[in-house]
């Protein structure tokens, strides 16, 4: 980075600076695109930089967009009025909670939750630290915090009851604001303004096995371990019987940060699909990740947006933003009831709502929406529905909150315990994790010792020697069994 920051044409007096951990790219994940769309509309009314800790590529004519380490951040903080950062950034840089500056904690996502699900790929050991390690993250922002937004009431109610188990609900907070909206406000994902609009097809006629009369349903993003894939994986292959025309196709397998590994859940999909017979006849991958500016092709060639999820803490707590795109692109929606979005598919006629892991009720919601003779006055009423949820509207209260920064109520004793406190829970979970791995390296060595010396005496026998070229014919054959034909592009 230079040592002097580019000017930017103000836009307004406030010094907005948005730090998110995920990746800004053509490709982009929920947290980037949070934070991305938020610059944009902050760029009209304040000087905005974007920052990632991770990795961008972009670039904006409004705003800056910068790729920062420690030591830059910290000017960027300097620079600031305000700070809105998400998730990890406050556990990877801890002084940022002994900063003056007003800071904002984004924590539309309750990962401690959704780590439960996910980290179930990482051992017990691990599993157990990253629980604790995401308590700790969020425990430190919420508890330096000057305001904060969350994706939904249900959400605002859940964080409230943490902020009162840190004495964050206090006469000095009380008595500034009583609804305590002045401390923590709802502020979701938003459907985008612009009139959806299709320079290409992308999935019609592009996907070899998909014709343009097909009924296309559209998993509308990745496939993680709070997802049930295979229920829905399971319905397309009844449905499919005697409706062929059904056609599953989903949009991400691979999540563009590098640092997300494939879930458990998406390889089961995977294999469900190839034990059913499904894999590229009725059911299609996209084994990489849609770029951002491009999905709407995908979602256009769609007739139906489905998600589906487990009865999951998670799910209760949870704002699935892939429905926010179907709603752009005026897709009606089946989804599983238990989560946020489920009311208002049946309030406002979205689409139909099925029980969890109901494969009966769920082959009769996606054939009665598919074929519904009204089928384009569905449409149009999600249109109508997308309409008021747009990303100005969503954005309004920390746009608000932005052009007239303010320090807590219980400012700076709020942040009191943040620092060393921090830093002495993020050194013990540090050693558990430490330990964890220490035994294991212990436990592979022996392992390892022990195959070495199997290995050495299998070497030395002499029917080992005598077998090398049946060995060897039989590695060939195993090869030509495995080649198969290279999948297109999905």
């Amino acid at each position: 980075m230079p040592d002097s920051l580019p000017s930017l044409e103000p836009n307004g007096t406030q010094r907005v600076l948005i730090v998110s951990p995920d990746t800004f790219g053509r490709k982009m994940g929920g947290p980037a695109i949070r934070a991305w769309e938020m610059a944009k509309r902050l760029a009209a009314v304040a000087q905005v930089r974007l920052v990632s800790i991770k990795d961008s590529s972009l670039t904006h004519e409004e705003f800056d967009v910068l790729m920062v380490g420690d030591e830059e951040l910290r000017q960027q903080v300097d620079w600031a009025d305000v700070v809105i950062a998400q998730g990890e950034v406050f556990a990877l840089h801890p002084w940022l909670v002994e900063s003056e500056v007003v800071i904002i904690a984004d924590v539309y996502d309750p990962l401690h939750l959704e780590v439960l699900e996910s980290a179930k790929d990482e051992g017990p050991e691990g599993r157990s630290f990253l629980v604790r390690y995401c308590v700790d993250m969020l425990t430190t922002q919420l508890r330096r915090a000057d305001f904060m937004i969350c994706a939904s009431e249900k959400q605002r109610d859940f964080w409230l009851g943490h902020l009162g188990s840190l004495g964050r609900i206090s006469p000095e907070t009380y008595d500034a604001d009583r609804s305590l909206r002045n401390l923590i406000d709802v502020v979701p994902f938003g459907v985008s303004a612009d009139v959806p609009e299709q320079t290409r097809h992308a999935i019609r006629g592009a996907v070899e096995g998909i014709g343009p009369d097909d009924k296309v349903i559209l998993w509308g993003g990745g496939v993680y371990n709070w997802f049930d894939p295979l229920t829905l994986i399971r319905a397309v292959h009844e449905l499919s019987e005697r409706r062929p025309e059904v056609k599953l196709y989903f949009l991400g397998m691979t999540y563009p940060n590098p640092a997300v590994h494939e879930s458990h859940m998406a390889a089961e999909a995977l294999q469900l699909a190839d034990e059913l017979g499904l894999t590229d006849t009725q059911v299609f991958f996209n084994m990489g990740w849609t770029d951002y500016d491009d999905r709407i092709n995908y979602l256009l060639d769609a007739d139906l947006g489905v998600s589906t999820h487990f009865p999951h803490v998670e799910t209760a707590f949870s704002f699935r933003t892939r429905i926010l795109d179907y709603l752009w692109a005026g897709l009606p929606i089946v989804a599983t009831d238990g989560d946020g979005f489920a009311p208002l598919i049946r309030d406002h006629r979205l689409g139909a709502v099925v029980p969890a892991e109901d494969v009966d009720a769920l082959v009769a919601a996606l054939e009665q929406t598919l074929f519904a003779d009204d089928t384009e006055e569905l449409r149009e009423n999600v249109r109508a529905f997308g309409r008021s949820l747009t990303w100005d509207r969503a954005l309004a209260p920390l746009i608000d909150f932005c052009l007239a920064p303010r320090h807590s109520a219980d400012y700076p004793t709020s942040g009191d315990d943040s620092l060393d406190a921090h830093r002495a829970r993020h050194i013990e979970v540090l050693e558990a994790k430490i330990l964890q791995l220490s035994d294991q390296v212990g436990a592979t060595r022996d392992r390892l010792v022990v195959a070495r010396d199997e290995l050495d005496r299998v070497h030395s026998s002499a029917s080992w020697r005598l077998s090398a070229p049946l060995r060897l014919a039989g590695r060939l054959g195993r090869q030509l069994r495995r080649i198969r034909p290279v999948r297109g592009q999905r």
